[in-house]
C-alpha cells in the first residue's frame, strides 16, 4: 500500500484483520465505564481478536477440512463481533467509530462467507 492509499484497506488479510483488532482496542479505551460495557467489552476485544488469531491458523491448516473448519471460524467470530457491538453503550462521539467498526466486521464476514464459497 503506497502513502496515497492512506484510508484503503488492506489487501493482506492477516494485516486487515490486525489493524482491525488494534482498532477495536483503541475504540474500548473511549468507551463509558459502565459495568454492562466492561463485560461487553472483553467479549467483543475476544472476538475481534479472534479473527485474525483463526485466519492465521487457517493459513497454516494441515489440510483442507482444517482451513475451512478456521475460516469458518473466522466468519463465525466477525459475526460475534457485530453482535457485541451493537450492545456496547457509546457516547455520541463514538458513535460513528462503532458504525465503522461494524461496517469492517460485516465485510470481514462477508470475505470469509466468499472464501468459504470458493471451497465448496
Amino acid at each position: 500500500m503506497n502513502s496515497n492509499d492512506e484510508n484503503a484497506k488492506p489487501y493482506d488479510l492477516e494485516e486487515r484483520t490486525a489493524v482491525f483488532a488494534e482498532q477495536s482496542r483503541s475504540f474500548v479505551k473511549r468507551l463509558p465505564r459502565t459495568i454492562g460495557n466492561i463485560e461487553d467489552a472483553k467479549q467483543f476485544i475476544r472476538a475481534s481478536g479472534s479473527i485474525g488469531a483463526n485466519y492465521i491458523e487457517a493459513n497454516e491448516a494441515i489440510g483442507r477440512k482444517d482451513f475451512v473448519m478456521k475460516i469458518k471460524i473466522c466468519r463465525r467470530e466477525a459475526k460475534e463481533t457485530c453482535y457485541w457491538l451493537r450492545l456496547l453503550d457509546v457516547d455520541g462521539n463514538l458513535e460513528r467509530q462503532r458504525q465503522q467498526l461494524s461496517a469492517e466486521a460485516k465485510e470481514l464476514m462477508n470475505i470469509f462467507g466468499a472464501i468459504l464459497r470458493k471451497c465448496e
